[in-house]
């Protein structure tokens, strides 16, 4: 239990605008970046899987990372896994919407917020990209394991268009489920 704290700790120091670690930044702050006033909290809803992310301490050695996204009462739930090494790892905790395509997210054990701002999501709600202001993270989502290859574009060029540097954006290993 205490690897999972140190973990979650760790998850958010390096992927938000934490004080606590300092993290590289993916992306030119001088670079505008904004999130999509047309989010749908609802449709978002449901099971992610990660196609691709910026390096972070947390993430070194996993595959078939993955993010479920549930209805709460007082918000959004979130669920966060990977298998490390053939180990399951996990971090569950909440979302808040906090503007148009703006949540911020609180993991259990971890004492500060996460900005993650979703930058686009296609029209059916099938490939999403997601990212920080600080540029310290950014993600590709894809409701499945494997992404077309005109998703997996678009997303890349929202991520490019934002100031991110794609040279250091990495393929998320996901194994055939």
């Amino acid at each position: 239990m205490h690897r999972l704290i140190v973990l979650a700790m760790l998850l958010a120091a390096c992927s938000t605008e934490s004080p606590l670690l300092p993290a590289p930044s993916y992306r030119d702050v001088s670079a505008p970046i904004a999130s999509i006033a047309s989010f749908d909290p609802d449709r978002f809803l449901g099971r992610w899987y990660e196609i691709a992310s910026y390096p972070q301490l947390f993430q070194a050695g996993c595959r078939n990372t993955q993010a479920i996204y549930g209805a709460a009462p007082d918000g959004i739930s979130v669920t966060n896994t990977c298998l490390r090494d053939g180990v399951p790892a996990r971090i569950e905790g909440s979302a808040t919407v906090i503007g148009p395509g703006r949540l911020e997210v609180r993991l259990d054990g971890v004492p500060f917020v996460s900005p993650f701002w979703i930058l686009w999501v296609d029209e059916g709600y099938r490939t999403a990209v997601i990212g920080v202001p600080s540029g310290r993270a950014g993600w590709i989502l894809n409701r499945d394991p494997e992404i077309p290859a005109d998703r997996l574009t678009a997303a890349r060029e929202i991520l490019d268009f934002y100031g991110y540097d794609l040279a250091q954006l990495r393929m998320t290993p996901q194994d055939r489920q």
